[in-house]
């Protein structure tokens, strides 16, 4: 036989072999299905258990295989009968359901295969997954809580499931959870209230109560991670309010903290760091630029102004203009301020270029000094009335 006809072969006998290992999987999800819809309790709890290792082999697999897996499952219509699972006096069938219904949603990285699990994700959601996870996130039992908390997590990922979960109460169990659960609960719970805070409509979700354990998180982990990025995000919005202020300012580091991750984060969590700060000072000037100062503020701040994102460095240089208003800031000895300019430059262009950058920085701080004063006054003229004139 020729090396062709022999490679023909070969190749036959694979797809004879894939064939009849998709026709298998078929049949498994069919009945799979078949069990979860007319089974007793205990065939549905072994059924979903069945559909988490099922989907958990095909995703050691290949990305291929996990997806096309996800996607019969649901064709076959297991979604419905897993979300009934979730309302089950049995907490076994509640697990056992919830797991699957995660397995079944999670998202793949890879950009190609992503509509399949938001469609997923949706499906869960048209299902009427959410009200039953919303009570299990009050459960006192900490790995369904968990369960729980993770699934909203993963449904709020996709944009039409957003108002649904917001309208089902979830937030503020969420931030309860942020105070007093485990460390994966707490993890989960910001990231699902970051994935709800994107959504225009639920700009405004979070209670002040969300601040200080925000900050505690954001103290413990690294400022340029993810993590990070999604818990200034988090504070940023929180001090659009006066009660998000008063609660980051009064939280134990709180404003220290944000200005560690000015000097630290990523491009992202130092925006965001410096805009929660921004709003503090520009809220109340008297009361918060002292605050700021006394926690080393300048330096980072002035680095953002050369390495920050375009809004990163405008937020940075309206907030130096009102510290600069500060009798602290006034007392600045300017070659010690020099010396902070200087050595950022040096770090951002090197020794050789250093001070050129400097002076360019420093003539910019000057500038913008001048207009703010100027501002000031022509405001100052504009609101003066003609009695207020003394004659002369």
């Amino acid at each position: 036989m020729e090396l062709e006809d022999t490679v023909a072969v070969e190749v036959r006998k694979q797809e004879e072999v894939v064939e009849t290992w998709n026709q298998r999987k078929q049949t498994q999800i069919l009945q799979l299905s078949e069990k979860l819809i007319h089974g007793d309790l205990d065939s549905q709890i072994e059924a979903a258990r069945d559909i988490r290792k099922l989907v958990r082999k095909s995703s050691s697999s290949s990305s291929s295989s996990s997806m096309k897996t996800r996607s019969k499952l649901a064709a076959a219509g297991v979604i419905q009968p897993l979300v009934f699972m979730l309302v089950s006096p049995s907490l076994d069938a509640r697990e056992a359901s919830l797991l699957a219904l995660l397995n079944l949603a999670v998202r793949n990285e890879r950009v190609i295969y992503i509509f399949v699990f938001i469609r997923n994700k949706v499906k869960i959601v048209t299902a009427g997954a959410v009200p039953p996870l919303v009570e299990l996130l009050k459960f006192q039992n900490g790995s369904l809580r968990e369960l729980a908390t993770a699934a909203i997590l993963t449904l709020s990922a996709a944009a039409p499931n957003k108002p649904a979960i917001v309208a089902a109460g979830a937030t503020p169990l969420l931030v309860q959870i942020l105070c007093s659960g485990s460390v994966q609960g707490k993890v989960d719970s910001v990231t699902a209230l970051h994935n709800l805070s994107t959504s225009t409509e639920n700009s405004a979700i979070l209670d002040a109560k969300a601040a200080p354990p925000l900050i505690n998180l954001l103290k413990e982990c690294k400022k340029y991670s993810k993590f990070a990025e999604k818990t200034t995000a988090l504070l940023e919005i929180l001090s659009n309010s006066e009660e998000g202020r008063i609660a980051i300012s009064k939280s134990d580091g709180g404003i220290l903290t944000l200005v560690e991750t000015v000097e630290d984060g990523s491009l992202v969590s130092t925006e965001h760091a410096v805009g929660a700060l921004l709003s503090l000072c520009q809220s109340c000037r008297d009361k918060y630029r002292e605050l700021i100062l006394n926690e080393g503020a300048i330096p980072g701040l002035l680095r953002l102004t050369v390495e920050g994102t375009a809004e990163g460095r405008e937020r940075a240089r309206t907030l130096l203009d009102l510290l600069r208003d500060s009798p602290r800031e006034k007392r600045l000895a300017s070659s010690v301020l020099e010396r902070i300019v200087y050595d950022i430059a040096a770090r951002v262009d090197g020794a050789d270029k250093a001070a050129e950058t400097a002076k360019r920085l420093l003539q910019d701080m000057v500038q913008r000094s001048m207009e703010h004063s100027l501002s000031r006054i022509q405001h100052s003229a504009a609101s003066c009335t003609p009695s207020d004139i003394r004659s002369t």
